[in-house]
């Protein structure tokens, strides 16, 4: 099964797409967030659609293990995407922007590029995650 992944922020999605056979999480273009999770959601249904998505998975953001107030927000948007005909998966998704950061940092890019890709890359962790349980 192919999956989306996830990581919705106020200004940005970011999103990145795997083949659960083969395991290896790709992340793609950014897309700029509307600020309405109906909107949003559609957008996330195109990409989907054009990706050949079967499901999506989100992260979900914990504080100690406990559900914020970001997370009920996450769960609506995932509200959203259900009722428009995608299955819906929750990961934790703590500190997957910093892992991202580092980890293009380690690899030598700029900071300029970092920032460009920072939100897909965390996207391709959120699956990762998804993938580990």
């Amino acid at each position: 099964m192919r999956l989306l992944g996830v990581d919705l922020g106020k200004k940005r999605i970011g999103l990145a797409v795997m083949d659960m056979e083969v395991g290896l999480a790709r992340p793609l273009p950014v897309i700029n967030a509307l600020a309405a999770l109906a909107r949003d959601a559609e957008q996330v249904v195109a990409v989907a659609k054009k990706e050949q998505a079967k499901g999506v998975v989100l992260g979900l953001p914990l504080d100690g293990g406990e559900e914020t107030q970001m997370s009920a927000v996450m769960r609506r948007f995932g509200g959203e995407l259900e009722n428009r005909g995608l299955k819906v998966f929750f990961v934790d998704e703590s500190l997957t922007s910093a892992e991202a950061n580092t980890a293009m940092y380690e690899a030598g890019l700029k900071a300029s590029q970092r920032k460009k890709r920072l939100d897909s890359e965390a996207a391709c962790l959120i699956l990762e995650r998804y993938r580990e349980l």
